[in-house]
């Protein structure tokens, strides 16, 4: 596992080299998330349903990290190899002051 922080996840989000998938539930993720992440629910998590990358570095969130470590260990279980979580995770993202975005998009 390789976990990133606050810094590094909003310089990759900002370059366009970070694709963040918010692993947190629906009405969480729509109650408010973290710009530019993708919601996809570990209730419903299908490493194989990933989303195209398109060269960027998957890195995943939730709320607090320890989702993000569940959706690691079913990703490399299906033998996809990924590493990378945000640790500090949407609490750590507001708690910092990063921006915060609503809605389902």
């Amino acid at each position: 596992m390789k976990d990133l922080f606050t810094d590094e996840v909003k310089q990759g989000l900002a370059a366009g080299s970070i694709l963040l998938i918010d692993v947190r539930e629906p009405h969480e993720f729509e109650a408010g998330h973290i710009p530019g992440s993708v919601s996809m629910p570990l209730s419903e998590f299908d490493p194989h349903a990933l989303p195209e990358a398109n060269g960027k570095r998957i890195v995943f969130s939730c709320r607090t990290g320890g989702r993000t470590l569940q959706a690691l260990k079913l990703v490399q279980d299906a033998g996809i190899d990924l590493s990378e979580h945000y640790k500090p995770s949407f609490f750590g993202w507001v708690s910092e002051g990063g921006e915060v975005a609503y809605g389902d998009a």
